[in-house]
C-alpha cells in the first residue's frame, strides 16, 4: 500500500482514537509507521538522506518500545494489527515526509493529553519517552527534507516504488 493512504488511514484512526487504549494503540501504530517509511528510504532513498532515515527508523522503534504496556495489550494485536507492514511504495517522497511529520506532531500531542490526565505513573513515563522519541522522529523527518532540498525531488527519488 501506498505510504500516503497508510498516513490517511492511520491519521483517520487516531482522530477517532477515544479511550486512553486506542490513544496508546494508534500511536504505537504512527511510531511503527515512522520505523517502516525510515526503513524504506534508508534502503531506497538518496544517499544524503540515509543517516536522517536510518535515525527515523531507531526513533520509530524506540518510540514503539516505550508504548508496550501490559494492561494495554501489545497494541499490534488489537484491531486489524500493524498498518505499517502493508508498506510497500513511496510515489511522493517529498509529500509523504511532510505528512508524516504532522502525523508524529499529531500523535506526540494525544500522548500529552493521554500524559496529563493519567493518574498511572508508569503510563505517564511510558508516554513521556514516547512523546521525546516522537520528537526526535519529526526532527529526523525535517532532516531529511533539509538534506533533499538540493536534490531534484522527480531525479533520484522520481522512480522510488
Amino acid at each position: 500500500m501506498d505510504a500516503m493512504r497508510l498516513i490517511g488511514v492511520t491519521r483517520h484512526a487516531l482522530a477517532k482514537a477515544g479511550g486512553v487504549h486506542d490513544i496508546v494503540a494508534e500511536a504505537w501504530q504512527v511510531q511503527a509507521l515512522a520505523e517502516a517509511v525510515g526503513g524504506y528510504f534508508t534502503v531506497s532513498g538518496p544517499a544524503a538522506a540515509r543517516a536522517e532515515a536510518r535515525g527515523l527508523c531507531e526513533a520509530g522503534g524506540r518510540a514503539r518500545g516505550a508504548l508496550f504496556h501490559p494492561a494495554l495489550h501489545h497494541p499490534a494485536l488489537r484491531g486489524a494489527g500493524l498498518r505499517a507492514a502493508q508498506l510497500s511504495e513511496v510515489r511522493d517522497p517529498r509529500a509523504v515526509l511532510l505528512a508524516l511529520g504532522d502525523l508524529l506532531a499529531e500523535a506526540g500531542f494525544a500522548l500529552v493529553g493521554v500524559a496529563s490526565s493519567t493518574e498511572e505513573e508508569a503510563l505517564y513515563w511510558q508516554c513521556v519517552e514516547a512523546i521525546d522519541a516522537a520528537d526526535e522522529a519529526r526532527d529526523r523527518v525535517h532532516g531529511m527534507l533539509r538534506h533533499l532540498t538540493g536534490l531534484e525531488w522527480g531525479g533520484e527519488w522520481g522512480g522510488a516504488a
